[in-house]
């Protein structure tokens, strides 16, 4: 019983121990790396109208892709930042 009594703080500090974890924030998946498709190329023999709609699509496109990318790279950033705060 005494025995018993001297190891018990002993056995409770082992229970207090922090272990430290490094929590390391992922790499972007493959699929978000994808890169934005090429425009459209007007023809050889196009009419104005044909030029004017592969014009628009394009600019479409573009605005469409770089505001995705922009996000996503942003809330990327963020993400690893706070993770990398985390200790």
């Amino acid at each position: 019983m005494k025995y018993i009594i001297l190891l018990m703080p002993l056995f409770l500090t082992g229970c207090f121990k922090s272990i430290p974890v490094k929590l390391s924030f992922p790499d972007a998946p493959a699929e978000m790396k994808v890169v934005c498709p090429n425009l459209k190329e007007v023809k050889d023999d196009a009419e104005m109208s044909d030029i004017l709609q592969v014009v628009a699509a394009n600019y479409a496109t573009y605005h469409e892709c770089k505001n995705k990318v922009d996000a996503w790279i942003e809330w990327h950033k963020q993400q690893k930042q706070i993770s990398d705060s985390v200790k």
